[in-house]
């Protein structure tokens, strides 16, 4: 099958080919599928006749090669075997943890009952920050060889380069995008010089975290890459104002329980997000052949929405060029929060959507 007919295959997916996939593994259901809420694979919750359910994720053709799944597979299998609360792929009877379906790849996994956090408390940045720690101990001992490097080359500049050879940039602000994104990633390159890069998470956001029955459960493993280890505590806790630096500082001391943490990475959080900035808006242009993204975002790509792009981006470069983000090596009580007047909103309101 050629690339062009997997997409049409990806973007179409039917209930009878879901049925049929999770059949075809041995499983009686109900003939009771739902779609889950993800815009870069497509996943469904799967009812099954003994009252159970289990879900079956196809993943985005092209996206990631069968290895870095599978890279993905095995860091879940080892932190399961750590005992550290991750929801893993199902295990098929012949070993295997992916199969095709219409040379789509999927894969199974358990229906995970709970409910993410809106916020956390102190108690619960403890243990999350003692997880957390345990989780990149595990990752730091794997070799794995396929997953992404969290770098600018892979992150900003692979974004602009695509905005820009597909013309989504306007010509009245995409000199001065392009300008900010490289005095980013100048920056990202000086502060990240010396700092350990490990496999990590890749999207820890609150969404990706589930509170059960038995405590904590890591889930969405899909983005995972070889980074910082604070761009998992970043995301988990990311706002910028007093409160989440102090949630930031308690978070480190309970992760330093488990594995050091280089202190001065915590530096790295305010150009880190502002790769998300722009990685963000070349997410949605490289998937904008896909049905789902123009109804998801149908403002993308408007004048309007370059130029509050270009604003954001602007502000948030202003603010790391203030030093005030510098804040790795002083003491929490001497941190000082920003002014109203130079905190800029952060307008990118979908900015934790599944990629």
């Amino acid at each position: 099958m050629t690339e062009a007919n997997d997409d049409a295959f990806f973007f179409r997916i039917t209930p009878d080919r879901v049925l049929a996939a999770v059949e075809a593994e041995g499983f009686l259901t109900t003939g009771h599928c739902t779609a889950l809420n993800a815009l870069e694979n497509r996943v469904y919750d799967v009812r099954l006749e003994d009252g159970d359910a289990v879900v079956i994720k196809f993943y985005r053709p092209g996206r990631w090669s069968r290895e870095a799944i599978l890279d993905e597979h095995r860091m879940l299998f080892a932190l399961r075997d750590a005992e550290i609360p991750v929801c893993a792929p199902l295990v098929f009877d012949d070993g295997a943890t992916l199969r095709t379906c219409d040379d789509i790849l999927f894969a199974l996994w358990p229906r995970m009952g709970g409910r993410s956090p809106e916020e956390l408390n102190d108690g619960e940045i403890d243990v999350l920050g003692r997880l957390l720690a345990r989780i990149h101990d595990v990752g730091a001992a794997l070799e794995l060889k396929h997953r992404p490097r969290l770098s600018p080359e892979t992150l900003p500049l692979a974004a602009l380069e695509l905005l820009e050879a597909r013309d989504f940039l306007p010509e009245s602000i995409a000199a001065r995008y392009s300008e900010l994104v490289h005095e980013l990633v100048e920056i990202y390159r000086e502060r990240v010089r010396g700092i350990e890069h490990i496999a990590i998470h890749g999207d820890c956001h609150c969404g990706n975290l589930l509170r059960t029955d038995d405590g904590w459960c890591f889930l969405d493993f899909d983005d995972m890459m070889i980074g910082p280890a604070v761009h998992d505590m970043w995301m988990m806790l990311p706002g910028r104002d007093g409160a989440a630096r102090e949630q930031r500082a308690r978070l480190v001391d309970a992760y330093e329980q488990f594995r050091p943490f280089p202190r001065q990475s915590l530096d790295l959080i305010e150009p880190l997000r502002a790769f998300r900035f722009v990685f963000y808006a070349g997410w949605i242009a490289k998937r904008w052949d896909d049905p789902a993204f123009p109804d998801a975002f149908p403002h993308f790509g408007s004048e309007a929405y370059w130029q509050g792009e270009t604003h954001d981006l602007a502000e948030q470069l202003a603010f790391i060029r203030s030093g005030r983000d510098v804040l790795a090596d002083a003491p929490t009580a001497d941190r000082t929060e920003p002014s109203s007047e130079a905190e800029s909103e952060l307008t990118n309101k979908d900015f934790f959507w599944d990629l």
